[in-house]
């Protein structure tokens, strides 16, 4: 018989079952799983702070807004997912699916990647 891997209480049921409950097995992923320090937890939450603006202000696909609008709403441009360089020169900042591109006098290109 086998013992929980987070309470160590014996298990009952199948052979390859790991915890005795479902409140044990969402309790051991959620110590594995959570974000190991401050830096990264901050990280996580600016990009998902980032991702949930564009998402807002991005309804369509692609849309257009301004600098003081995305730093109103608390944008931070400093974090960001992957870059995206274009074969014309362009550049494209992602949150995952979600991009933006500078224009000139402080407007951004919004667009969102098909996924």
């Amino acid at each position: 018989m086998k013992n929980c891997l987070e309470c160590a209480d014996k298990i009952v049921g199948r052979e390859d079952k790991k915890f005795c409950s479902d409140g044990c097995r969402n309790a051991y992923n959620n110590k594995i799983n959570k974000d190991s320090n401050n830096y990264m937890r901050n990280t996580n939450n600016k990009l998902r702070k980032n991702y949930r603006i564009l998402s807002e202000l991005n309804l369509e696909g692609k849309s257009k807004t301004n600098r003081t609008k995305l730093l109103s709403k608390g944008f931070d441009f400093e974090f960001f997912t992957n870059i995206l360089k274009t074969k014309t020169g362009n550049t494209y900042y992602f949150l995952y699916d979600q991009g933006y591109m500078l224009l000139d006098n402080d407007f951004y290109i919004l667009v969102k990647k098909d996924t």
